[in-house]
């Protein structure tokens, strides 16, 4: 019996197709192989390419399942996959986008990297990062920019930007993320796919470069990015849990998404953060789901949430108090750099660093952006109590539509001039809610549309079933209608 495009199945219904001997894992490996050849030279997504080991280990897998009992292998066998660079990834680079750490290769897995792998799937591939993973453009000395596969001249997002665009185009059924303040969800948003930010504490980061500290190891979510929401709790199911390293993750049931009782939800509207304005159509986007989950009798209702707008201030803040190890440090493995010398070798073309991460270190300790302790005590305080509140009012049954972003995908270099627009997703990670990032169609330039689902603390198991309710009454996933064009790079 023929299968789908294995280019357009979920990771489980290919392990299905595999493990049935409909498909098998060279088959599926090879197509997503022969995609991301055509279509990485233009997006440059993929940035460490592990092509040729990826094949040989379908064709391993191939020959055990020959003699194997299709009940006993592990979930995902045989099923490509992508994981960002800034996992630490056996024998491959671990640079996370930092020219000083160009000829660093890791020794051992990250533990979701060996979860994965543990699981079965088969990596084809290291993705793009922005410097440190910490800026909304996947661009850096080491590897170079990442393109939009809707629109090359378009932004992917960060950090997680690689793995938001060689999923969006259609190249990797999952890839592994990272979100600290939505290097998850940007990348799924501009790139029209889904992602999900754990509740926090879920899914270690061990193995991560840069790894959070304290306080903020629970804001950091490592979580799946995919092109089928029914990916999402599978896939999260296989990455959560305590590994005895990482102090921030604890033990946390996961439910089902199918338990959910679509019409016993109560569903809050809130169409911006009251600071920055929203594009027409993601606001008809979110109008769209609203009315879905309505008509599958949900009760939903406009909502006004001022306290959102605070997002920078109550991000920033956590942040600062969380952090012992100053951003200009790690720009300098161990050794600050000197900022204005390195801006004036930047205006000259001549830094190591970029534009972004240059002036992130410099404003670390501006006063005007960055407040005094005492104050980003309180701030830290009124997010807490935002935190219980939000928890206590979304309870076991409701969730927040939101956007993702004023925009759909930017111009290249444009976040530069708005460079605040990224807090729409940033609130919710000090929150340490849980959030589904779900496609919601193309915009009439051709752009992903979509919106963040956001739940009660716990309960992941709501938001990914919203998301899968959406994903079958308005498609999910829109595969690019071409391959992109190198020659439409601005």
């Amino acid at each position: 019996m023929p299968v789908a495009d294995p280019l357009s199945m979920s990771a489980l219904e290919l392990a299905a197709a595999i493990r049935h001997r409909q498909l098998s894992a060279r088959e599926a490996v090879g197509a997503h192989v022969d995609h991301a050849r055509a279509v990485n030279p233009t997006i440059n997504a993929i940035v460490v390419d592990r092509y040729e080991a990826a094949l040989r280990e379908a064709e391993l897998a191939d020959a055990h399942l020959a003699g194997a009992d299709p009940d006993t292998l592990p979930p995902l066998f045989g099923v490509p996959c992508t994981i960002k660079e800034s996992f630490a990834f056996t024998g491959m680079p671990n640079s996370s986008g930092l020219l000083r750490r160009r000829d660093v290769i890791a020794s051992e897995d990250a533990t979701t990297v060996a979860r994965l792998k543990q699981a079965g799937a088969i990596c084809i591939g290291l993705t793009n990062v922005s410097e440190l993973c910490m800026w909304m453009e996947s661009n850096n000395r080491v590897y170079g920019r990442s393109n939009n596969p809707y629109d090359p001249r378009c932004i992917v997002g960060g950090s997680s930007g690689g793995e938001g665009a060689i999923v969006g185009a259609g190249a990797s059924p999952f890839g592994l993320g990272a979100d600290i303040g939505g290097s998850i969800r940007m990348p799924a948003f501009f790139c029209g796919v889904f992602g999900h930010k754990s509740t926090g504490g879920l899914v270690p980061g061990t193995g991560m470069h840069p790894l959070s500290e304290n306080e903020a190891l629970r804001y950091l979510a490592t979580g799946p990015i995919t092109r089928r929401a029914t990916d999402l709790m599978p896939l999260l199911r296989i990455l959560a849990g305590p590994d005895g390293r990482d102090q921030g993750v604890v033990e946390l049931e996961l439910h089902d998404p199918d338990s959910v009782d679509l019409a016993s939800l109560e569903v809050w509207l809130v169409e911006d953060n009251g600071k920055t304005p929203v594009d027409h159509e993601l606001l008809e986007a979110l109008e769209q789901a609203a009315d879905t989950l309505g008509r599958l009798g949900a009760k939903v209702q406009r909502r006004r949430m001022p306290e959102l707008g605070r997002g920078f201030d109550l991000w920033s803040s956590a942040m600062a108090l969380a952090a012992d190890t100053p951003f200009r440090e790690l720009l300098g493995e161990g050794e600050a750099i000197p900022v204005g010398r390195e801006l004036l070798r930047w205006m000259f073309r001549r830094s190591q660093h970029t534009l972004p991460a240059l002036v992130l270190a410099a404003v670390e300790d501006f006063r005007p952006i960055i407040p005094a302790i005492e104050e980003q005590r309180r701030l830290v305080a009124e997010g807490l109590a935002l935190r219980a509140q939000l928890d206590a009012q979304l309870g076991e049954r409701g969730v927040l539509l939101f956007p993702t972003h004023p925009r759909p995908a930017p111009r290249h270099y444009a976040p530069l001039l708005r460079p605040f627009d990224w807090v729409y997703t940033a609130i919710f990670n000090v929150m340490e809610l849980p959030v589904t990032q779900v496609p919601m169609g193309l915009s009439q330039a051709g752009l992903p549309l979509g919106l963040q689902v956001v739940g009660g603390s716990g309960r992941d198991h709501v938001t990914i079933a919203v998301a899968c309710a959406l994903e079958r009454e308005h498609g999910g996933w829109v595969r690019p209608s071409q391959p992109a064009r190198a020659e439409r790079v601005a």
